[in-house]
């Protein structure tokens, strides 16, 4: 499957600090994903997840770890998204890290509202010139929590964060300001539609109120002109091998016919 971005939608970008394609994954594509993430959640030890102010959790699983042929990673480095998110940059990217996160029935809770570079600042990295993309593994919508942005808020610069909880967010005096003047968009998604969003939108998400999960992969780009500190899930930069897209649905075969032989 090829995809190529548009003038008017790396304008649209560019303007709006984000961009929404529905469909740039198929529902064979979403389906093994899912299973194999569920299967990977119960095995794993690495699930956590900051808490909001309420006390609930959103559960994520971040790595970095490029060197598995396994469904993840055919999504992150797949010619469709990377070549996107090139175009959108304007610059070679390469995979800062990438995370499943899950939002549980009933329980899963709030993201508050922050901008990634908030976070990435401190790990050194010069510029704001980073982003993500988020992919709807199951539909995303406003009862469930799905993301939030302020359109065009990534033009506003960095804005200092600090605790709500245990969790990282933008100071809330600056936010309020912000959503007095930008518009405030609900980014619902159905499985396979991905999100791409610039490092200094501020983004949030509501708690899960409704009887449907929340799961989606993130994956996150730095550009190569942007120097940052090497650390442990969040790398220096180093050359992103691209991946033909027919290896999404291979190895998400491949992953299932091995839990079935276990």
């Amino acid at each position: 499957m090829s995809y190529q971005v548009s003038d008017t939608q790396v304008r649209d970008f560019q303007r709006d600090g984000y961009l929404l394609v529905p469909d740039l994954y198929n529902a064979q594509e979403m389906d093994l994903l899912l299973q194999v993430a569920k299967s990977d959640m119960e095995k794993t030890e690495n699930v956590g997840g900051p808490v909001d102010a309420d006390g609930r959790v959103s559960k994520l699983w971040l790595t970095s770890d490029t060197d598995r042929d396994d469904i993840y990673n055919a999504v992150c480095h797949g010619r469709r998204l990377v070549d996107a998110m090139e175009r959108l940059m304007e610059d070679e990217v390469y995979l800062y890290h990438y995370k499943m996160m899950v939002k549980e029935p009933r329980v899963g809770g709030a993201w508050e509202w922050h901008q990634d570079y908030g976070y990435w600042y401190n790990n050194g990295c010069l510029y704001p010139d980073m982003a993500s993309c988020m992919i709807a593994v199951d539909r995303a919508y406003e009862e469930n929590g799905c993301l939030q942005v302020l359109r065009g808020s990534h033009k506003l610069g960095r804005i200092e964060h600090g605790k709500t909880g245990t969790q990282t967010g933008a100071d809330r005096e600056r936010v309020e300001l912000a959503q007095n003047h930008l518009e405030h968009v609900y980014c619902e998604m159905a499985p396979g539609s991905a999100l791409f969003f610039h490092a200094n939108l501020l983004h949030a998400s509501a708690p899960n109120d409704s009887p449907d999960p929340r799961w989606a992969l993130i994956c996150c780009y730095n550009t190569r002109h942007n120097p940052c500190q090497d650390r442990p899930g969040h790398p220096s930069y180093r050359p992103l091998e691209k991946w033909d897209d027919d290896r999404v649905l291979a190895l998400g075969r491949h992953h299932l016919e091995q839990l079935a032989g276990e």
